[in-house]
């Protein structure tokens, strides 16, 4: 089961005219009461929870989604596409009279984005919305972002995980709310003490931890319990470690890059995928940069998330190489 978001990704495909230089970095900017020619428009599905179902999905897990969206065309296209993905949505939870989560991406087309978002009906995920009976059922839950008052949840997904008689995996990927909470919270030391896949970029690691080197934050967020704990860079690849093993796994260099929303759920998926299925740290942190690194190449979160032929297709070449040094 997959807990957190679905939200209706509205693309607008821009050329570079709109972009300054600003403060080191790229801006986008509008003049007021300008009427701005774009590219192309793409409608899309996404959202952590959506994104991380399908993608299980195709690589055949029988996935359901726990979430909640409004009454209005968006939800009816996010149930939708959840269906025709062969996602369970039994768990999801219908508002009436209410938007849907949605997003506008203002995309170059070359990575860069500006995402202009309204949680929507994620902020409904709460205690009256959260299919505890169901995702006491599972064999794995995958928590993804949560919007605040959502960590209301948390009690029952430490309950759930701590059985004395059933097991059931934990992959977490925490939100902006428990990064800057930090890992030593009660509740967040509860859920690391039982996770058995941990899901960080680089900053979130820092700042999760309240660490500048990378390797500390991977040991320190070991220490506190998470079975694998892996940190995303970007283009410089990915790194993860078991607590006594770092394993380092580089980028495929030649991958175009079309658009990286989705990306980190993608790695997420490819990931949890692999240890579901029985296979070593280094070929589920393979699966992981396969997996992001196809999505990369599409507009969009799900477009090019992999089918399971596809995905042991890729694993059976050589690349991406991963490397193995002590966690010091």
């Amino acid at each position: 089961m997959s807990i957190g978001g679905a939200t209706f990704d509205l693309f607008v495909r821009m050329d570079r005219s709109a972009v300054t230089e600003a403060d080191g970095g790229l801006s986008l900017c509008f003049p007021a009461g300008a009427k701005i020619k774009v590219e192309q428009i793409i409608e899309t599905c996404g959202g952590g929870a959506a994104n991380t179902s399908v993608g299980l999905a195709r690589l055949e897990c029988d996935t359901s989604f726990c979430g909640v969206v409004g009454s209005d065309q968006w939800g009816e296209r996010l149930l939708k596409n959840l269906q025709d993905e062969h996602v369970d949505i039994l768990s999801a939870t219908v508002v009436e009279g209410e938007n849907s989560s949605s997003s506008i991406i203002l995309s170059l087309g070359s990575g860069e984005r500006v995402i202009l978002y309204n949680a929507g009906t994620n902020i409904h995920l709460q205690d009256a919305t959260f299919d505890r009976e169901a995702a006491s059922k599972c064999d794995w839950l995958y928590l993804t972002h949560l919007q605040q008052g959502s960590t209301i949840i948390f009690d029952d997904i430490i309950t759930i995980l701590s059985h004395p008689t059933k097991t059931v995996g934990l992959t977490w990927n925490p939100g902006s709310t428990q990064i800057k909470e930090g890992w030593g919270s009660p509740e967040n030391r509860a859920l690391l003490a039982r996770t058995r896949v941990l899901l960080v970029n680089k900053e979130e690691a820092a700042a999760f931890t309240k660490t500048k080197e990378t390797e500390e934050a991977l040991r320190i967020l070991s220490d506190a319990g998470a079975a694998v704990v892996c940190v995303t860079d970007g283009k410089n690849g990915a790194m993860a470690t078991d607590g006594k093993t770092l394993y380092r796994c580089a980028p495929i260099a030649d991958a175009a890059v079309v658009d990286v929303t989705g990306a980190g759920d993608a790695f997420g998926t490819g990931v949890t995928w692999a240890i579901l299925n029985g296979l070593d740290l280094p070929t589920a942190l393979r699966a992981g940069t396969i997996s992001s690194t196809s999505v990369l190449g599409f507009f969009g979160a799900q477009a090019g998330l992999l089918t399971n032929t596809e995905m042991q297709k890729r694993l059976s070449s050589s690349r991406p190489d991963v490397q193995m040094t002590p966690l010091r």
